[in-house]
């Protein structure tokens, strides 16, 4: 949980204060200016409303050479940087024919598996070659092949339940979902701070949404207690059904979900949980198993778990398991699986495939080495940035790891300053964060070497005495040493 001091507080509203009392400056004197303009618009309203996009035109447009760089190569430990420029102050930018070759702290690359893999690689070729790009047709028409139903099946026993389904998109997985499972009616309650897929599944939905306060299992009790006792609005009637939905990893703080006490919240009150592992299933657990396999939890207590294949697996999509009875539901009602296209088969294979080498079906141990891997370049690289004095968010074994900014001015001048160094990184504003908690999102991954590590920290440690984002006092440099000769 973030504590923001009082004095950065202050100074972070004063500079976004200060933006917001320039652009409406300039937004009135741009509204004199068209006073005098002759406009032809034939009866219609603008789509975009001067207050509407008032922080696009003036906040983010400033800064957007920070955010959306293409990439010219395989989102690997290394790839290549696009090189943009702009000849009327960011409005509009124009990519050139020059690439730099960054140091990527950016994908969710976690395993490894977005670049070419000795394993990976050519079996999803073979499978481009014989099932083509895409199915061209839905999961009832004719969009599932031998691979789909493969997946399913693997990924059901990867994760300990009975059955899983699959999407061809993650955000969609959530959003089209959860108004499967729960309507008018009944009640979703929601950690603060999921991801906005949930948030707009669970509006879609037409349940009744509370929120608790985040990561909290007392606050949850709280407000079960409350709902079960007040009952649905107006009527007073008990609800139809209540689903409790957490993360496994939370995208923008790096923390670890406290999913026995939820658990625990839920089976006394008889609230179903609803787990997203989009960012823990293949990255953390003895096995690559997720939160379940890390914090002790059966995930026959778990009620329906979701995951994504865009992280850990290096390919796209998503899925749901649980039991027979909830999937078989599903496929028959939910729209992202009567009416979208089925995932590419060549993504299905690549998924496959991920899951064999972590299970090491694949005849190695390479799946344990990543998933080693990816516990010790996560801990060293969070110990590090704190020992520097960064405030650094998230739990141990987490490979997100937010460092915080705060400031709007900090967010461009870290961001560039890195990549003028040649290493690539995330920044995160409003509206993806709270107004005045901007940050800078590192994510780790097993195929970063500790050369690759060292050399990341070094540049970021220069950039944080630069910008001014080391908050807390630095470990004396005899001591910061000592533990890194251990770590060695």
């Amino acid at each position: 949980m973030v504590r923001l001091p009082y004095t950065t507080a202050l100074t972070t509203l004063f500079s976004y204060g200060l933006l917001f009392a320039f652009g409406q400056l300039r937004d009135f004197f741009r509204k004199l200016i068209d006073w005098f303009r002759v406009k032809d618009v034939k009866g219609y309203a603008p789509i975009c409303l001067g207050l509407e996009d008032f922080y696009v035109r003036r906040l983010y447009l400033r800064i957007q050479d920070c955010f959306g760089r293409p990439i010219a190569s395989a989102p690997d430990s290394w790839f290549d940087v696009v090189e943009r420029y702009s000849n009327d102050s960011n409005k509009t930018l124009q990519r050139t024919s020059n690439t730099s070759r960054c140091l990527n702290l950016g994908s969710y690359n976690y395993l490894g598996f977005a670049a070419a893999d000795e394993y990976c690689t050519p079996l999803v070729i073979e499978s481009l070659k014989k099932y083509s790009p895409s199915t061209c047709s839905v999961r009832v028409d004719g969009g599932t092949t031998k691979l789909h139903t493969e997946l399913e099946e693997l990924v059901a026993r990867f994760v300990g339940k009975p059955s899983a389904v699959l999407f061809g998109m993650g955000y969609v997985t959530n959003s089209a979902i959860i108004p499967c499972l729960v309507g008018k009616g009944g009640l979703i309650i929601s950690d603060s701070l999921n991801h906005n897929s949930i948030v707009n599944g669970a509006r879609g939905s037409g349940a009744t949404v509370r929120v608790f306060q985040h990561n909290s299992p007392a606050h949850l009790e709280e407000v079960l207690r409350e709902q079960i006792a007040g009952g649905q609005p107006r009527t007073h009637r008990p609800w139809k059904k209540i689903i409790v939905i957490v993360e496994g990893i939370y995208s923008m703080e790096g923390e670890l979900c406290k999913l026995p006490e939820v658990i625990a919240v839920c089976k006394k009150y008889k609230a179903y949980t609803y787990l997203d592992e989009a960012h823990s299933i293949g990255a953390v657990g003895q096995s690559g198993r997720g939160v379940c396999e890390l914090l002790g939890v059966d995930p026959a207590d778990v009620d329906i778990m979701m995951g994504t294949f865009t992280k850990s697996f290096g390919s796209c999509g998503g899925y749901i398991a649980a039991s027979k009875e909830i999937i078989q539901h599903l496929k028959l009602s939910c729209p992202a699986h009567l009416y979208a296209t089925s995932m590419s088969p060549p993504a299905v294979q690549q998924v496959i495939s991920a899951i064999k080498v972590i299970l090491g079906e694949d005849g190695s141990n390479r799946g344990a080495q990543k998933i080693a891997r990816i516990r010790e370049n996560s801990n060293f690289f969070r110990s590090e940035l704190k020992k520097m004095g960064f405030e650094v968010l998230g739990d141990n074994d987490s490979p997100v790891m937010p460092i915080m900014l705060y400031n709007p001015a900090k967010i461009p001048a870290f961001s560039r300053e890195c990549l003028r160094q040649k290493v690539a990184v995330v920044t995160v504003a409003f509206p993806a964060t709270p107004l005045l908690l901007a940050r800078a999102r590192i994510c780790i991954s097993a195929s970063h070497t500790r050369e690759d590590l060292i050399k990341a920290l070094d540049v970021i440690s220069q950039v944080g005495d630069l910008v001014g984002i080391k908050y807390f006092p630095a470990e004396p440099p005899k001591i910061a040493e000592a533990d890194h000769d251990k770590l060695e």
